[in-house]
């Protein structure tokens, strides 16, 4: 393909993805397919023969492979009527980053393989951690720095190997069946899997109940307790991961009562904050992450509401070299004399994979064009339509509200009409699957306190007031049927 050739394929591409934002809201929000339906439609081996460019943008072949074979398959995130999860962001600017990204390909893990991969993210996530007003020991001025991950997944795993290194170091290698973590048990999967990964033995991650009386987040006297407890029986306590927007219900733990613990203790402490972190750039928001001077390290996701195309997962670490220690592979192939004389930073040395994406070009994008006034206003747009949301149901004496609103997630539940636990649980999914069959709209659940409870999250960058209220119409609408069939 030459440079001609590029710019027509291109243009056909963006109008084609320009045409479909145009029309997504035609669009079944949750895809409707059954399993396997794609292996229907495709051939059982890949064409011999290529097909042409031309054939394959005339239009005609375009809807006929995208429109009636893919597209039934997707579930659009990126719809109005899509309020299920957390959301995913995209936007023009992170759109366009990810373009010139993928257009100059680069594989950027160290500083060589292409400087400004690594200086922009270096400048990028401390004009990031600016905004949230982190302390200046995550900064790249001093000891610490950011590091853009793919997910909170690799975040976690990063820094739970950099402090078990770090303590094993002091400990022995033998001690690793001895080495604790602690979080809530409405810390994410994520924790678990990060555990498996680094050998922790699983009865040794300690998830401890929460209930409602702290709103599903973490009392600290929990958690002195369970340390003392392992503490007295020879175990190590070395990690401990608090959480800033709990995915169930956006439980908020306190941050600077555990910090003082974990650091009594010596411990390693972790901020989860993936979905909260982005409204935390607004001042009446940024007390939620209070305490974060007590971490070692401190996770949100840009690629969740901050309009930055997926994946694009902020992490910060007061202690740099934690993780390289950890994580640096040295070989010859790889040494340069920038990095030998440790001018340089090498983000290789803080990821598990070696390659990387150019990612801070869309940050980067978002940062620019939007400017941090005009992404204050699009998060808090999205908190108030979540809290017009709140107070429909609450309006509505069919369903109550479950835990107390604080960002743009409202938990509520259909009450049957008795009080059996089992009825109301199994009332709420049929609501859930029956509002989610109309294709009108997209919701997701969790379960607290063994209740089964509808979360209704805003956050698609097209969603207004009107869409929020067509979706509660199909709630009641739904919920009329099952009360009253």
């Amino acid at each position: 393909m030459d440079a001609e050739q590029l710019r027509e394929c291109g243009h056909k591409m963006v109008d084609f993805i320009a045409d479909y934002y145009k029309t997504i809201e035609n669009f079944p929000v949750l895809s409707q397919v059954q399993p396997g339906y794609l292996h229907k439609l495709l051939p059982d081996s890949a064409p011999t023969h290529p097909d042409s460019l031309e054939n394959l943008f005339d239009g005609e072949v375009l809807q006929l492979d995208i429109q009636t074979k893919i597209l039934p398959g997707v579930t659009h995130w990126q719809s109005p009527n899509y309020f299920a999860y957390y959301p995913s962001n995209s936007s023009v600017a992170g759109f366009m980053g990810e373009m010139l990204s993928a257009g100059l390909n680069i594989v950027g893990f160290s500083w060589i393989t292409s400087p400004a991969a690594t200086e922009l993210e270096t400048v990028v996530l401390d004009w990031l951690g600016k905004m949230l007003k982190l302390p200046e020991d995550f900064l790249s001025a001093g000891q610490g720095g950011g590091v853009i991950q793919g997910t909170a997944s690799e975040a976690i795993l990063v820094v739970l190997l950099a402090a078990r290194d770090k303590f094993l170091k002091k400990a022995g290698k033998n001690a690793l069946e001895k080495l604790v973590v602690y979080a809530s048990d409405q810390t994410h999967s994520a924790l678990q899997k990060a555990c498996q990964i680094a050998g922790i033995h699983p009865e040794n991650c300690r998830l401890l109940r929460t209930d409602s009386s702290t709103n599903y987040a973490l009392p600290p006297d929990v958690l002195n307790k369970a340390i003392s407890s392992d503490v007295s029986n020879g175990f190590i306590p070395f990690f401990l991961c608090a959480t800033v927007g709990t995915t169930s219900s956006t439980a908020i733990d306190p941050l600077s009562a555990l910090g003082r613990i974990a650091k009594s203790h010596g411990m390693w402490f972790h901020v989860d904050a993936a979905y909260a972190g982005s409204a935390c750039i607004c001042p009446e928001y940024r007390q939620y992450i209070d305490g974060v001077e007590e971490a070692d390290s401190f996770n949100m996701n840009a690629h969740k509401w901050l309009l930055t195309n997926f994946d694009c997962s902020a992490l910060w670490i007061k202690d740099r070299n934690a993780l390289i220690q950890s994580l640096s592979t040295n070989p010859e192939f790889l040494k340069n004399k920038a990095s030998e004389a440790n001018l340089v930073v090498d983000y290789k040395d803080w990821q598990i994979p070696l390659g990387r994406r150019f990612r801070s070009l869309k940050l980067w994008m978002v940062l620019r064009l939007y400017g941090v006034e005009n992404l204050q206003s699009y998060l808090r747009n999205h908190i108030n339509l979540a809290k017009h949301f709140e107070e429909l149901v609450a309006k509505d004496s069919r369903f109550e509200i479950v835990t107390p609103r604080i960002f743009s997630l409202v938990c509520f539940r259909l009450l049957p009409a008795c009080k059996d636990e089992a009825l109301a649980n199994k009332l709420n999914d049929d609501l859930l699957n029956a509002v989610n069959s109309t294709g009108k709209a997209f919701i997701s659940h969790t379960v607290l306190s063994g209740k089964y409870v509808l979360r209704f999250a805003v956050g698609a960058p097209l969603t207004e007031e009107k869409h929020v209220n067509a979706a509660w119409s199909v709630l009641q609408e739904k919920a009329s049927a099952l009360l009253d069939p």
